[in-house]
């Protein structure tokens, strides 16, 4: 009996340990993180609406739901959303930036664990570019008979971006 008892207290004192080391290292890293987060987002909407020089958010009571963008002197440039669907095997996220006409200015996918090689390239310009001037309204994946060339390899992942704009954009339609 002794030979279980004097093993697991020892045990016992390194978990102990070891997760108050963690639990200071969270709490000195975390206001870093999140500061980092909200700089990354800032990037990312300043990326797909270039023209702003601020951003004013529109929320519905928990969450904001898209932001306007501004010049210096105050006209409104644009709007900017995000937007999340699952593709092949992760959720992708895509932040869209639209016109005063409502015609996607730029989108970029911020968030996104797809194959690599194949799904992974829908963060390549190449494959962001093809929305510029658009209508969301109306994107399709060119399987699906629309204009948004796949993937090679990765029409899922396309499909997802695509169908995320259009669903969301229609969603946020009657507010814009």
């Amino acid at each position: 009996m002794k030979d279980f008892i004097r093993p697991t207290l020892v045990l016992l004192i390194i978990c102990v340990i070891s997760g108050a080391i963690l639990a200071f290292i969270y709490q000195q890293t975390a206001p870093l993180i999140a500061e980092n987060k909200l700089k990354a987002e800032e990037a990312a909407r300043r990326l797909v609406l270039p023209d702003a020089e601020f951003f004013k958010p529109v929320s519905d009571s928990s969450e904001v739901l898209y932001y306007e963008g501004y010049s210096a002197d105050s006209t409104l440039v644009g709007y900017i959303f995000s937007c999340v669907q699952y593709g092949y095997s992760s959720d992708v996220k895509t932040i869209v930036g639209l016109t005063p006409e409502l015609m996607i200015s730029a989108i970029t996918v911020v968030s996104q664990a797809e194959t690599p090689g194949l799904g992974a390239n829908c963060t390549k310009d190449d494959f962001t570019a093809q929305f510029t001037g658009k209508n969301p309204d109306n994107i399709y994946v060119d399987k699906d008979g629309g204009d948004i060339q796949s993937l090679t390899g990765a029409t899922i992942t396309t499909r997802a971006v695509t169908n995320a704009i259009r669903d969301a954009f229609q969603k946020l339609q009657d507010r814009l």
